[in-house]
Parts: structure tokens; sequence; C-alpha cells
């Protein structure tokens, strides 16, 4: 199998495999990998603590780091790689600051999200990972990040809502959102198989998709 589409994204929650798949597709088929570089962003762990405080800091912070990484990496040419891969999209600044920012602050943040957007080309293909506040609490447990363990379901369902939000006024590429509550691709073959002849072997309009495994 071969893929096809040049730029893909990989999305999804917190906990829910993206950066995992990510790494994995990108060595199985050679492809130029975009991971998202949060673990030195000095507010993350300041924002789990005191959100009130922190949020702004914090979303203006990944929407300059965002950029500037995806604007060098996207424009930069790699000849020995098949395609590129991201393990987030751009508009993840803006699904996060909804949920995290007060109405003031969102729409001057939305203001500047909006004239920096526009600048960063469109991905082919947009996966994301779909699985359940329960599911991706026990996932964020696992990976036992300090800073992660005030995450709450709540906060999970007010991201996932703002994703939605946004699938539903994209067309201008396909969204396919992928149902993996039940599945563990990461620790199981057989999982991850499925979902890659999933991702290969299907064409997908512009638009919002589901599938189910």
């Amino acid at each position: 199998m071969e893929l096809s589409n040049k730029y893909i994204v990989i999305e999804g929650n917190i906990g829910a495999g993206k950066t995992s798949l990510a790494t994995r597709l990108a060595d199985q088929y050679n492809g130029k990998l975009i991971m998202e570089q949060f673990h030195d962003n000095p507010f993350l762990p300041k924002f789990y603590s005191n959100p009130e405080r922190y949020s702004f800091s914090l979303e203006l912070s990944f929407l300059a780091a965002r950029y500037k990484q995806l604007n060098d990496e996207i424009s930069s040419t790699d000849l020995f790689k098949s395609f590129t891969i991201a393990d987030y999209y751009f508009v993840k600044s803006l699904v996060f600051a909804r949920t995290t920012l007060g109405e003031d602050e969102f729409a001057l943040y939305r203001q500047l999200f909006q004239i920096i957007y526009q600048q960063l080309p469109l991905p082919d293909l947009y996966l994301y990972l779909h699985a359940t506040p329960e599911r991706l609490l026990q996932n964020i447990a696992k990976r036992g990040r300090e800073y992660e363990k005030s995450i709450t379901a709540d906060y999970l369902i007010q991201i996932q809502k703002s994703y939605f939000n946004y699938f539903k006024t994209e067309a201008r590429f396909p969204i396919v959102v992928i149902e993996t509550t039940h599945i563990d691709f990461v620790n199981n073959q057989a999982d991850y198989i499925a979902l890659i002849e999933t991702i290969l072997k299907r064409d997908y309009a512009n638009g919002l998709n589901w599938v189910e495994l």
C-alpha cells in the first residue's frame, strides 16, 4: 500500500494516540514527521494548576510556536521523504482557545489566528482519532505526565465539542473521524493494520466523514 496524500494531519483529543500513530506511519512509509513541540512550554504546567490566570498566555505561546514550526517544516522540501505527516493541525490553537478563553479574550485571539492561518497550506487528509473521555483519561494516566493529572472528563468533553464545531464548518479537505475507543492500535498489531487499511484503501469526500472499525 502507498500513501497518495502528500500532507496528512492526525488530530485527536488529549491522550488519543495521535503522536504514536503519526510516528509509526512516518517510519513505515518514509514520511517527514512534524511533532508538536509542547514539552518545553513554560506556561503549560502553570495553566493546569491555574487555568484562569495563564490561559491567554498559554494559547498565545502555542499560536506562535505552532505557526513557526509548521511554516518552517512544510515550506522546506525533503527530497528523501515521500510525504509529510503532522501530529497536530494549526486549527488546534483555535479549538483549545475556544475552550479555555473568556469571550473577550477569544474574540481578540480569533482575529490574530485568522491573520496567521491563511498563510499556511491545507492538508490533503485530516484524521481525527475519537475516543470517549473515560478511555482518554486511562491513556493519560498510563503515560504519567505530572502536569496532566488535573485534567478532567469535563475538560475533555469541552475540547471534543470544540473540535466538532470546527468540523461542521470545514469543507475544503476530507476530515475523517475514526472511532478508536474499543481498539488499541498502539499495542495490538491487528488493530493497527485495520486502522491503516481504513486510511489507505478508501477515498473520502471533502468535509466530515465518520468511520467505525
